[in-house]
C-alpha cells in the first residue's frame, strides 16, 4: 500500500492538475473577499468601477457570518466540480493514456490500487478546503470583517468541512463511470447530470431525499425554506460514497481488462 501510494502521489505532483485545482479554490475566496468588500461601501465600489453606476448587491451583510457561508455554499457547488474532476483525472487518465495494463501487471492486489486512488483523491480534496479555509481567514482578517465570534466562526470553519466531506463522498461515483467508461467523459458526463438533477431535485423540495442535494442543503444554499438534511441525508451520503468505492473496486478486480 505504501509503494502504491507513492507512485500515486508522484504522478500527482508531476501533473500540472493539482495547481489548476488549487487555482480554482483561490478564486473561489477571492470572489467572496470581492463580494464582501463591495457590499461594504457599495456606493466606494462603484468609484472605482467594480459594479455600475446603477447597480446594487444584495446578498447580506459583510460580515464573518455571511463569507463564511458563502465559502460553504461556494464548496457544496464547486466542490462538485473541483473534487470530481479530480477523481476523473486519477482514475480516467490511466485508461486515457493506456497505463492501466502497466497497473495491472503489477504483483499488487487491484484492490490495493484502488484503496490508494482514493486515498491520495480524499486527502489532495481536503488539503484545498483547508487552503479554502485558510484564504478565508486571511481574506476575512485583511477586510476587518465584523461579527467575529470564536465560536460562530468555528462553527462557519466546520459546516465548510462538513460539506467538503459530504461532496468527496459523493464524488465516488464519478470514478466509477470513468473506469466502466474507460476515459474522461463518461466521468465528466456522470458529474455533470449529477450537479444537474441536485438542482432541480433541491428546488422542487426533496433535496433531503437526493444525496448530491444534501451538501447544498447543508450549507445553507438552497435559501431557508428548504428542509434540513438531517441523518437520513447524511445515510444517504455515506452509502453513495461507499457504493461507489466498493463498485470501482469490484469492478477493477472482476472486470475483463481487453484493452
Amino acid at each position: 500500500m505504501i509503494n502504491v501510494l507513492a507512485t500515486e502521489l508522484l504522478k500527482a505532483r508531476r501533473s500540472r492538475v493539482p495547481w489548476v485545482t488549487a487555482l480554482a479554490f483561490t478564486v473561489v475566496a477571492l470572489v467572496g473577499g470581492l463580494f464582501m468588500f463591495i457590499l461594504q461601501d457599495q456606493e466606494r465600489a462603484r468609484s472605482i468601477g467594480l459594479i455600475g453606476t446603477k447597480a446594487s448587491l444584495a446578498g447580506g451583510a459583510a460580515d464573518w457570518p455571511t463569507y463564511l457561508s458563502f465559502l460553504a455554499q461556494s464548496t457544496a457547488v464547486g466542490g462538485m466540480i473541483v473534487f470530481g474532476l479530480v477523481e476523473i483525472w486519477t482514475f480516467g487518465r490511466e485508461f486515457s493514456q493506456y497505463t492501466v495494463k502497466d497497473l495491472l501487471a503489477l504483483p499488487t492486489p487491484r484492490v490495493t490500487i484502488v484503496a490508494a486512488k482514493f486515498t491520495v483523491v480524499a486527502a489532495w480534496c481536503l488539503l484545498l478546503t483547508a487552503q479554502l479555509l485558510v484564504l478565508g481567514l486571511l481574506i476575512g482578517t485583511v477586510l476587518r470583517l465584523p461579527g467575529w465570534s470564536t465560536v460562530q466562526v468555528f462553527s462557519g470553519l466546520l459546516q465548510v468541512g462538513a460539506v467538503a466531506l459530504l461532496t468527496v463522498l459523493l464524488t465516488t461515483p464519478v470514478a466509477f463511470a470513468a473506469c466502466v467508461g474507460r476515459g474522461y467523459l463518461p466521468g465528466v458526463g456522470v458529474m455533470i447530470a449529477a450537479v444537474f438533477c441536485a438542482q432541480i431535485v433541491a428546488a422542487l423540495g426533496y433535496g433531503q431525499y437526493f444525496p448530491w442535494s444534501v451538501p447544498a442543503l447543508f450549507s445553507g444554499l438552497a435559501g431557508p425554506d428548504q428542509p434540513s438534511p438531517g441523518t437520513l441525508g447524511v445515510v444517504l451520503v455515506v452509502l453513495v460514497g461507499a457504493a461507489g468505492a466498493a463498485g470501482t473496486a469490484l469492478w477493477w478486480r472482476q472486470a475483463d481488462h481487453d484493452r
